[in-house]
């Protein structure tokens, strides 16, 4: 027995030095300790884009989980050719964006409420802005990111927030580089005129640090 634990450790050990790459064609070896180290090496970034799409720590999560099973079993349709990071994103963004579809849809029954509950937000802003945290600026733009496209905000979210290149966000989300530049030109306009609209005190602010990062 010490010896089958040992052997187990040092196969372990030997993975955790393999590349993203080598590590998807143990997967396609069907190495579950391959999978395990893949776990373990993206499962926190991959929960920070699906949180940052969903805006639900559980719900993105939840999508990861799914994510890394579906690695498992479609490990046949990765093209060698391919990023393994674009590869594994691309199913996670789609996975976030397909569960935000449905939450909308969900949602839909109850926007009356959700309206009035904007509305006594924004009567209340001006007020709460001088002292926001951020925690609470992290929810005003997650609540601005609603008013982006599914592409608009994944262009978004994977550029500026994720730091990924438009080389690299253009393959995840299926399109050209030009395409990329148009959503997250539109996507900064319409985040801009969310801000002047709901939260004018710190429209400046956002201004003035989409003007720093141009």
């Amino acid at each position: 027995m010490p010896e089958l634990v040992y052997s187990e450790t040092r196969h372990r050990a030997a993975w955790a030095e393999r590349t993203d790459r080598e590590l998807l064609e143990g997967i396609r070896d069907r190495d579950e300790t391959a999978l395990d180290e893949l776990i373990a090496r993206k499962a926190g970034p991959l929960i920070q884009l699906a949180y940052r799409v969903v805006g639900d720590r559980e719900e993105a999560r939840d999508i990861v989980q799914v994510a890394l099973f579906r690695v498992w079993e479609s490990i046949d349709r990765f093209d060698p050719r391919w990023s393994p990071n674009t590869w594994i994103y691309r199913i996670v963004n789609n996975l976030a964006i397909d569960h935000l579809r449905s939450r909308r849809s969900r949602e839909r029954q109850v926007e009356p409420v959700r309206q009035h509950l904007r509305q006594v937000a924004q009567g209340r802003s001006q007020n709460r802005l001088a002292n926001l945290d951020g925690t609470e600026v992290a929810g005003i733009f997650r609540e601005l990111a609603g008013e982006l496209t599914d592409k608009q905000r994944s262009v978004f979210i994977l550029r500026e927030l994720e730091g990924l290149s438009s080389r690299e966000v253009a393959e995840i989300v299926d399109c050209r580089e030009s395409t990329v530049r148009n959503h997250l030109f539109n996507a900064r306009k319409v985040l801009r005129q969310a801000v002047l609209e709901r939260y004018p005190e710190y429209a400046r602010r956002y201004a003035d640090s989409q003007e720093g990062a141009r």
